[in-house]
């Protein structure tokens, strides 16, 4: 295709993801991407963020139906943006592209920052100064980099045995805090319907990026065995099985933890631990949940290499990021990614860790649920003018209330997220017209049923 530069080596991808890989990174980019570190962004709204993780686990099983059924019908690489781009032309491909670039790379950084968090019952003193500790995030977002470098394989291997790892801490916690929760640190002060609603908007806005990833399977489509099968599994069962671990693990933290403990903890399930059976039990739950998030960060800097990979082969984004290693890795636009997830932290370090993490996860979600609103539509245009893409009305339904859910999440990522998540969408624009006036786009090949 036009714009694409590959290596003599690989000229395309092999298709070494199987399905448990494809659940692997489904689940493990989604574990890890919020739930270790969202208990205590969540707690000054009490009994309301319960109500924000029903809304978001709902919104998340109708966005994987609708992933699940756009990857079966159309397993192209790239996912959202291979999507958007044959519905509806280049321009709009590319700035869903674009968007969702942001966000994983913002991931990359929000992922390396909780890590950090979990490193405080080991090195406290490193963790606490605020230089060390963004520096321990900005070295560990380098060396994962390097590990997907290496190879699709390694990188897929290294997801399974830490999305295996993560579940334990997960379910041991939830768990024991149902049995030994607090119900008064479940109070609210949100009294009257205005007040619950944008209480639970803005709580299934932040654990909505807890469920970011779930369209994961449906990128690296290049690479996935028998990917009109494995993607729409991978993608579904993954979803659920996460949306119940985050669900439980939640209440069981919440429960254990007062509302002001809770909000300037930087690792809620280490402190959870700790009331239930000390000081050895946190630092054994500290480690598991900091192997959940350097899994997630694997996963994502998997993500951040194959997406513009997609879209540089295309020609809408520049060359560097169709450049394949002698390895077949988009090790270039690993690089590139690194460098602004690194400039990112160094940049907002001195804001603390949870207000660090909260601030980026928000606009993290904000680039994604804009892909995920254009993909909603998808099917309905595909169908008028190929006439091969059959909308059902359950389809239909899916697809509208996909579409809706998503203009919610926009709002309630607040007005000054959206400010400069639209800026960062705008900056995109002299990219997509320098590659416009360089290189001949592809030609789009609508997808058969």
């Amino acid at each position: 295709m036009a714009g694409t530069t590959t290596s003599p080596a690989t000229a395309s991808a092999q298709r070494v993801i199987g399905p448990w890989m494809a659940i692997a990174l489904v689940m493990g980019n989604m574990i890890g991407s919020g739930i270790f570190l969202i208990p205590a962004s969540l707690a000054p709204y009490g009994g309301v963020a319960l109500a924000g993780w029903l809304v978001s686990a709902a919104g998340a099983t109708m966005l994987a139906l609708m992933f699940a059924r756009l990857g079966r019908l159309y397993p192209a690489a790239g996912g959202l943006y291979a999507y958007t781009r044959v519905a509806f032309g280049d321009l709009a491909g590319f700035l869903i592209g674009w968007g969702y670039w942001i966000s994983t790379w913002a991931s990359e950084a929000a992922l390396a920052v909780a890590f950090v968090g979990y490193l405080d019952p080991f090195v406290p003193s490193l963790v606490r100064s605020k230089p060390a500790a963004a520096g321990i995030a900005i070295a560990m977002v380098w060396l994962l980099t390097a590990v997907n470098v290496v190879g699709v394989r390694a990188a897929g291997r290294f997801q399974v045995i830490t999305t295996a790892l993560k579940i334990l801490p997960l379910l041991v916690i939830g768990i024991a805090g149902l049995f030994a929760l607090n119900t008064a640190h479940f109070a609210t002060a949100a009294h009257g319907v205005g007040p619950f609603l944008s209480g639970t908007t803005a709580a299934a806005t932040l654990t909505l990026f807890a469920f970011l990833g779930l369209e994961c399977a449906t990128i690296p489509a290049g690479s996935i065995e028998n990917p009109d099968r494995t993607i729409p599994r991978a993608t579904i069962v993954g979803t659920l099985l996460t949306a119940v671990l985050y669900i439980v693990g939640t209440i069981g933290v919440m429960g254990l933890l007062p509302p002001a403990a809770l909000s300037a903890s930087t690792a809620p399930y280490a402190d959870a631990a700790r009331l239930l059976a000390g000081d050895r039990a946190a630092a054994l739950v500290a480690l598991g949940a900091a192997i959940a998030t350097l899994g997630a960060l694997n996963g994502w800097i998997l993500i951040v290499g194959q997406l513009p990979l997609a879209v540089a082969r295309d020609g809408l984004f520049p060359r560097v990021f169709g450049v394949l290693s002698n390895r077949g890795t988009p090790a270039r636009g690993m690089i590139v990614a690194a460098v602004l997830a690194s400039g990112l932290i160094l940049t907002n370090f001195t804001r603390g860790l949870v207000q660090l993490y909260t601030y980026v996860i928000l606009l993290s979600t904000l680039s994604s649920v804009i892909p995920f609103a254009f993909c909603s539509l998808v099917g309905f245009i595909l169908h008028r003018e190929s006439g091969r893409l059959m909308m059902t009305r359950g389809a239909a339904v899916i697809a509208s209330l996909s579409f809706i859910y998503s203009i919610w999440a926009i709002v309630g990522a607040g007005a000054d997220v959206v400010y400069a998540g639209f800026l960062l969408l705008m900056c995109g624009l002299p990219v997509y017209v320098w590659v416009r006036r360089t290189t001949k786009p592809a030609e789009v090949v609508a997808p058969v049923n």
